[in-house]
């Protein structure tokens, strides 16, 4: 056997990868079911009174149980079952054409094209600062403080103010939307980038430059390598922080489609089992494009030479 043998780590088999799938499912499984049956007690105490007090008053007397059970079917409860959400889901994304204004599908899709268009903003803007942060020193001192205190004002305040000021020069639509999400995601892809381009030890740069390698030799073939896992982390964050900022941006403008229209039309005519939809729908979505963004990590990774987890 050559030392080469010796130095590498033996890969796990089939067997053992699966044996240990199977040991992470298992925890998951039961916080699932704990979840679930602290929904199912919270609905049960949240709707029973308001469920008593119907019954007393139409005069009809029922025993406990048909009160628990009348707690998960109700039509606005305070807090819906977990089976009335997923229904409302089936209705909304199965049984509804996607055309339709009832789909969740066609409100999440108006929220997505403002949402992957801020993300795209954001992306830029925050890669334009890192890279000049990290080679011009005297903008590390100037602009980092007053990237760090945008971060530090509410959303909800700076939303309709962005919305006022693009609608009074004609500028409507996706656009503003777009905007908010930027703002919002702009953050930690900069924060990150800064971090990934910085993280070379001056071993390796001082070797870039006895190899007389120029600002952009050294940024492609040394910073930019190094800096990829620090920037996929920000990029999980920002575009989930993204669709939060497109759905803030459906709120102040009585949007007519969207995830956000949506959470404002079940809170208008108090369509509880909606807003719960909607919100697991946002989830979801959110969920998604995480997992996108970390497959075009993977992806780019394995391309660069990387071992597979």
């Amino acid at each position: 056997m050559t030392t080469e043998a010796l130095s590498l780590p033996a890969r796990p088999s089939p067997r053992k990868a699966a044996r240990r799938k199977e040991g992470n499912a298992g925890p998951v499984f039961v916080v699932v079911l704990a979840i679930v049956a602290l929904w199912y007690t919270g609905t049960i105490l949240m709707n029973w009174q308001g469920t008593a007090d119907a019954f007393a008053r139409a005069g009809e007397a029922r025993s406990t149980s048909e009160i628990l059970l009348a707690t998960m079917e109700q039509e606005r409860p305070m807090l819906p079952a977990p089976h009335q959400v997923f229904a409302e889901l089936k209705k909304t994304t199965i049984d509804t054409p996607v055309t339709s204004r009832r789909s969740l599908l066609y409100h999440a899709w108006v929220t997505l094209s403002s949402t992957l268009l801020g993300f795209g903003l954001g992306v830029l803007l925050g890669s334009v600062l890192a890279v000049s942060i990290v080679h011009v020193k005297t903008l590390e001192r100037s602009l980092m403080p007053w990237i760090i205190s945008s971060q530090t004002i509410p959303i909800l305040a700076i939303a309709p103010i962005i919305i006022v000021v693009l609608g009074s020069i004609g500028i409507t639509g996706l656009f503003p939307k777009a905007i908010i999400s930027a703002y919002l995601c702009f953050f930690p892809i900069t924060i990150s980038m800064v971090k990934g381009l910085t993280s070379p030890d001056p071993m390796q740069r001082d070797l870039m430059r006895t190899y007389s390698a120029s600002l952009a030799q050294t940024f492609w073939k040394l910073r930019l390598p190094a800096s990829l896992p620090y920037l996929f982390t920000g990029l999980k964050i920002a575009v989930a922080i993204s669709l939060v900022g497109a759905i803030v941006g459906e709120l102040p403008t009585g949007a007519q489609a969207g995830l956000g229209a949506r959470l404002l039309a079940g809170s208008y005519y108090g369509q509880t089992i909606q807003i719960w939809a909607a919100l697991f729908g946002a989830a979801l979505l959110a969920s998604l494009l995480v997992a996108l963004v970390g497959l075009a990590e993977r992806f780019l990774s394995r391309s660069m030479g990387a071992r597979p987890a």
